[in-house]
């Protein structure tokens, strides 16, 4: 076994392809949202990903319950060895950032920032007290959006370039402590989140937005995650690495 990787927003999209990568190389996975056991795409996922995978419930908004997420998957799994914070919304709105409401604001922020935040603070508490063992990380998913300001969705923007200097903090953090620290920014990949706009993203994408000519597939995102959480990646801590096909380099 490799470890132990909790994954928020893991039981479908982007962290659904990357739990089906961990599990291939061979870690314990442990899939946390705010849906209920019983939901389809959860049902779906542990069908799917085996014995290997567990779900827990838990609303990352509600930063008092990240102890209680820890305790339950410590116990059923073992202490979490790798994190990947993949949870997040878009915008409830595109539009008019000068028409951006607080409360659209705030929902972006709970979840996207300081969930994501808090959370990774009490995975690292814990990761600092454990006894050696398997190699130790924390992985933030973020976008090509923490570096490419779109005014439609101003709030979804600055989460994501908080979430990226989040990284560099824990990297700093933590670095000497052998812990590693990595930000993963996807660009457009298919998933529920994207299939609204998937037929004007698949013109435009044709048409030379992403070099690659291509959308990304959340196995894509999987495939960066493992030599992270492996530790083959282990001094380039900090990293922040594109998963987009070439879409930030046509941008700049």
């Amino acid at each position: 076994m490799s470890g132990v990787a909790l994954i928020t927003g893991g039981q479908q999209g982007i962290g659904l392809g990357i739990a089906r990568a961990l599990v291939g190389a061979g870690f314990r996975v442990a899939l946390a949202a705010e849906r209920g056991a019983d939901a389809p795409e959860v049902a779906a996922a542990l069908a799917e990903l085996g014995s290997q995978a567990s779900y827990f419930t838990h609303d990352i908004r509600n930063i008092d319950a990240a102890p209680a997420l820890l305790d339950g998957v410590t116990a059923r799994l073992g202490p979490v060895t790798t994190l990947v914070s993949n949870a997040g919304v878009p915008a409830r709105l595109r539009g008019d950032m000068l028409a951006l409401t607080p409360e659209n604001f705030d929902h972006v922020m709970n979840i996207n920032l300081r969930g994501g935040f808090f959370l990774a603070q009490q995975v690292a508490r814990r990761m600092l007290q454990a006894p050696p063992g398997p190699y130790r990380a924390l992985i933030f998913i973020t976008s090509v959006s923490a570096a490419m300001a779109s005014v439609e969705r101003a709030e979804y923007c600055i989460s994501k370039a908080g979430a990226a200097m989040m990284t560099q903090l824990f990297a700093l953090r933590l670095a000497g402590e052998g812990i590693g620290v990595f930000e993963i920014r996807p660009g457009i990949i298919a998933t529920d989140m994207t299939a609204g706009v998937r037929e004007a993203y698949t013109q435009r994408i044709t048409g030379g937005l992403v070099p690659a000519g291509r959308w990304g597939e959340p196995a894509d995102i999987g495939a960066v995650v493992v030599p992270m959480a492996t530790g083959q990646m282990a001094f380039a801590n900090g990293a922040a690495v594109p998963v987009d096909g070439g879409l930030s380099l046509a941008r700049l």
